[in-house]
């Protein structure tokens, strides 16, 4: 679909560019008003060459958060629970001091401390391997036991990004509802954006259309292994969700039209601070929702990776321009990959 005109030719060079930069597929959806356009590139299985395309479904990793983040919300504007409560009022997952200390806010907006469990879960990765990548492949984890790696680590300056903290908040939405974290999230978020290809996995595979997803490790595995069926209890309400782009974009759409969360809710959201990222590098970091200063103003989103498959979605403060790109290739060692993202991420958002 192409509403978009003359610009939209450059978007999809830039798409052609970065497949032909080394990324197997990718696609995208680009959002200016009432005008859209969704393009493609590449292939979604490298064995067979079967085209990608962009309403497919996708692993979308850490934009996850935000859907958490906003049934956290909800969850405080019916006084069910307080963002300033600290953690052990509802869990004791925390022990001790921290417990009392670490309040919900700090879980949402990564300020907690808490050590994200990553290399605890899979420890090969500290030592170069990707054994143990490839052993949990179809290992299921409990989220007390990641918390658990999480919390008995030593803790991290304020300001970490961390898988932990969101787990715990999955555990504090069970707690305080009743139900399973992923099915309240379903209930109150996705449903209620009225998302029809946005789901939690139920078991390994990705059902409906989707891309296989190849994952490198930064050369580890040469070539890159497909991902794509792998159970993502490892990430859980953190990062586990299945999505397209169409879904994301009209999620955020709403989100920040405040038909998610009330506007009061949605102006914590977006009260932002420094963290540090997983890449070392630093972003705007609120409640679940990342700030992004660009040459045509602010933008609000969130990415995602998970094994094999990346995710960045950014919308406009006011609404109308809007990115998502998926792609499935991660932790590549490739500097014209970088350079060609870079690229249509700048001309997506700024119509440059």
């Amino acid at each position: 679909m192409n509403r978009l005109g003359a610009p939209a030719d450059h978007l999809q060079s830039t798409l052609d560019d970065l497949h032909r930069a080394g990324i197997p597929g990718v696609f995208a959806e680009v959002r200016d008003g009432d005008q859209v356009w969704r393009g493609a590139a590449g292939v979604a299985d490298l064995d067979t060459g079967r085209p990608i395309r962009p309403e497919m479904r996708h692993r979308i990793g850490s934009v996850t958060k935000t859907f958490t983040a906003a049934a956290v919300l909800r969850l405080a504007e019916q006084g069910r629970i307080g963002l300033d409560d600290p953690v052990s009022r509802h869990l004791s997952l925390v022990p001790g001091e921290r417990g009392d200390r670490i309040t919900v806010r700090m879980l949402l907006n990564m300020t907690s401390g808490l050590a994200d469990y990553r290399f605890l879960a899979f420890p090969s990765l500290l030592e170069g391997s990707p054994q143990s990548v490839e052993d949990h492949q179809f290992r299921h984890f409990y989220p007390r036991e990641l918390i658990k790696l999480g919390v008995d680590a030593p803790a991290v300056e304020s300001g970490v990004y961390s898988n932990t903290g969101y787990l715990l908040l999955g555990r504090l939405i069970e707690k305080v509802t009743g139900v399973p974290a992923e099915r309240y999230i379903t209930r109150g978020v996705i449903e209620r954006a009225g998302l029809r290809n946005t789901m939690f996995p139920t078991g390994t595979r990705i059902e409906g259309s989707h891309s296989l997803m190849y994952e490198a490790l930064f050369g580890l595995l040469d070539p890159p292994r497909d991902y794509s069926v792998y159970d993502m209890s490892w990430v859980g309400v953190s990062a586990s969700l299945i999505s397209t782009m169409d879904d994301i974009n009209r999620f955020y759409r709403l989100l920040l039209d405040g038909k998610i969360v009330s506007r009061n809710s949605l102006a914590q959201m977006q009260q932002t601070g420094p963290v540090i990222a997983f890449d070392g590098s630093t972003v705007q970091y609120g409640l679940g929702l990342h700030r992004l200063e660009t040459p045509c103003g602010t933008f609000w989103g969130h990415d995602g990776s998970t094994w094999g498959a990346g995710t960045w979605s950014f919308t406009s403060a006011d609404g109308k321009r809007q990115v998502s790109l998926a792609v499935n290739l991660q932790r590549w060692n490739n500097k014209a990959i970088d350079e060609a993202l870079v690229a249509f991420q700048q001309k997506a958002l700024c119509q440059l």
